[in-house]
């Protein structure tokens, strides 16, 4: 899911550090926070209904506040989220519950963060999920086998240099997610086939952004509608077929992220990929 944590920001919060100085100042005036509550939410499910429909892979962005003293870490789009700690918290409760599940933490933004604010960021991440952490190693090496075997469910990325620090992060450049930055369909799906065509075949995964990125034109558009109503609900299908002509495999799809999962049936129709590899396994041996 993109954005995966923006079920939920709170419109009471400053004005995340993520924004433009003019849209802070902008947001003095109170209808304002309310139009950007709007256009920051990009899913309707929580972190535990996400999992329940089968998303697996989640889009993590953070920050400290500003002026806080106890440098807890929120997760952030636009305005603040729910506290970091109490989403890896709902993730480990399932995973506890399923130890043949596998999820994908990729944390690839981080606002006014220090080092002291991301060792408080490292440290929450192990003591959520201890001994369920994946070491990173080659892409290759991972196969399901070999993860309940080592009773490993958590693959941790960390766009950030603080990765080196320990064995159990991942490096960004191994999760590449080229954004299309489009209102376009058309563009978003060329984007998309172009840079599945130039993915690398060896040494790392692959996200496919399937979203729409609204313009500052769009938003002024569509003020009261939101995000959902004026993007995503009218364009979702469309991605959505695009995604059931894809094949996965070394030059296909590997991660496909999506606003608003649960609009269209995204989770089945990405997982209902994999039957694919299985048709082409049972051909092999004919």
């Amino acid at each position: 899911s993109h954005d995966s944590f923006s079920y939920w920001v709170d419109e009471k919060s400053p004005v995340g550090p993520d924004q433009t100085p003019a849209i802070k100042r902008l947001a003095r005036i109170s209808f304002v926070k309310k139009v950007m509550k709007k256009w920051s939410v990009t899913q309707n499910l929580t972190f535990r209904e996400q999992l329940d429909a089968g998303i697996r892979y989640f889009d993590l962005r953070v920050s400290s506040k500003p002026g806080d003293a106890d440098q807890e870490i929120y997760f952030i789009h636009g305005l603040f989220g729910i506290r970091v700690w109490d989403g890896l918290m709902e993730i480990d409760s399932f995973l506890t519950q399923h130890p043949r599940e596998i999820v994908f933490l990729d944390f690839n933004h981080f606002y006014a963060m220090d080092e002291a604010h991301h060792k408080r960021l490292i440290l929450r991440i192990q003591e959520a999920f201890g001994s369920k952490l994946c070491s990173a190693c080659s892409v290759e090496s991972m196969t399901l086998q070999t993860l309940w075997e080592k009773k490993c469910q958590v693959l941790t990325f960390y766009h950030c240099p603080f990765y080196k620090q320990c064995p159990f992060l991942w490096p960004g450049k191994k999760i590449p997610a080229p954004w299309a930055n489009t209102t376009s369909v058309r563009k978003l799906l060329l984007f998309l086939e172009t840079t599945l065509s130039e993915r690398a075949p060896r040494g790392s995964f692959h996200v496919s952004q399937a979203i729409l990125t609204p313009r500052v034109k769009t938003i002024a558009r569509g003020l009261v509608g939101g995000l959902k109503n004026t993007l995503v609900h009218r364009n979702l299908p469309a991605i959505l077929d695009w995604v059931k002509t894809q094949k996965p495999g070394a030059m296909g799809v590997n991660i496909i992220t999506s606003d608003f999962v649960d609009l269209v049936d995204f989770a089945t129709t990405v997982i209902e990929l994999n039957d694919l590899l299985q048709e082409d396994r049972a051909l092999a041996k004919c």
